[in-house]
């Protein structure tokens, strides 16, 4: 690990903290989307020299505490995406500068792998849960692909059933309870093809979609969800025409709307569809917006665990999406602004923090008797 050459109490703290040596060692491993099976070897080697006994699904890692009937999963993801042109330091070399340390998936999402791993194991190491109780952490591949091959999705099949869930993204562990989701469209318009100058004996298809283009801008969804807002929507490609001195019988665009739980996907498609002369074809839907019902156990528990935290909802999209018939918060160190960025980095006293309001939230809300 690099640093000033000047050791600071922050990199002090990170190199010899449970969570900060966990975390540095992840960091340092380039696990790219189908490429994190080196990352998964480490978690698993982890956890067993804890005295813990992991499983291996593929590259996915799943671990539990307690035998309960009543489950709680805690999932995370090992992949990160590829890094910019511009980091300050090596990528791959977690760096302590004051008080953060950088590397691409510092804060997405190695610092939430770190932190909730390192709550696992002092919850196994304490013996603390509820008789009734079992804890299971998820630690998955192909997150941030946004593909079909996503580890959740395709090991929730063999996963027990469990009654809440937590879902690590960099949230500065304020608790989200709301998620936006995406829907694709793509508006077909349909003219008649002719001369351009004879353009009367042709019907325009790119003036048919210049006019649902103008009324869409000036459309707005009625209902305004709470913690998401407005339901949006973007035009972001424009096909049509073959040449210049044709009247195209042709015209596609593609619109990106963002979803809230206020309506439904084919709903959307349906009032779009109901307006407009181009046709509307659903191109994507599987990104569905997802909410937890304020006051549920799982939002009061990770409320109580962390003092001064609020409910929020995100624009962002997570796995989330695929525990999304149970109630969900997305929660985790760091700041999301980051991800993604050349200079991602996280606070080594928020990572150290993090571990602590885990254990905190998985004891508040087993103590409350929630789902018993």
């Amino acid at each position: 690990m690099s640093g000033s050459s000047v050791h600071t109490d922050a990199q002090l703290f990170y190199e010899n903290s449970d969570v900060g040596q966990l975390h540095a060692a992840l960091v340092s491993i380039a696990s790219l989307s189908h490429e994190e099976r080196a990352a998964a070897d480490l978690l698993e080697a982890h956890f067993r020299e804890a005295g813990m006994e992991p499983q291996r699904m593929d590259d996915n890692v799943v671990v539990s505490v307690g035998s309960g009937p009543r489950t709680m999963l805690l999932n995370s993801h090992l992949d990160v995406v590829p890094p910019s042109s511009d980091h300050p330091f090596d990528p791959f070399t977690p760096t302590v500068e004051g008080n953060e340390v950088f590397g691409r998936g510092t804060v997405d999402a190695k610092g939430c792998v770190a932190a909730m791993a390192t709550a696992l194991i002092r919850l196994n190491h304490a013996g603390s849960l509820p008789v009734d109780a079992r804890v299971m952490g998820v630690f998955t591949v192909c997150e941030e692909t946004g593909g079909t091959d996503n580890g959740l999705e395709a090991i929730r099949p063999e996963l027990p059933q469990f009654e809440a869930a937590l879902i690590g993204e960099p949230t500065h562990m304020q608790p989200c309870v709301a998620q936006k989701g995406l829907l694709i469209l793509r508006l077909d318009a349909s003219g008649k093809t002719a001369h351009a100058a004879r353009a009367e004996e042709g019907d325009n298809a790119i003036s048919r979609l210049v006019r649902d283009l103008s009324l869409l801008s000036d459309f707005r969804f009625e209902r305004i969800h709470p913690f998401l807002g407005e339901t949006t929507q973007n035009v972001t490609v424009i096909e049509g025409g073959t040449a210049r001195n044709v009247i195209p019988d042709r015209c596609s665009a593609w619109i990106d709307i963002r979803t809230t739980p206020s309506y439904t996907h084919p709903e959307i498609a349906a009032k779009l569809n109901e307006r407009l002369e181009s046709e509307v074809v659903i191109h994507s839907q599987r990104f569905i917006p997802v909410e937890t019902p304020s006051g549920h156990p799982i939002i009061a528990a990770c409320l109580a665990a962390h003092e001064g935290a609020e409910s929020f909802g995100s624009p962002t999209m997570s796995d989330w999406l695929q525990v999304h018939d149970v109630p969900t918060v997305k929660i985790g160190p760091g700041d999301s602004r980051r991800s993604h960025t050349a200079r991602e980095s996280i606070d080594v006293f928020e990572l150290h923090e993090a571990s602590e309001i885990y254990e905190s939230i998985i004891t508040h809300y087993f103590a409350s008797g929630a789902g018993a």
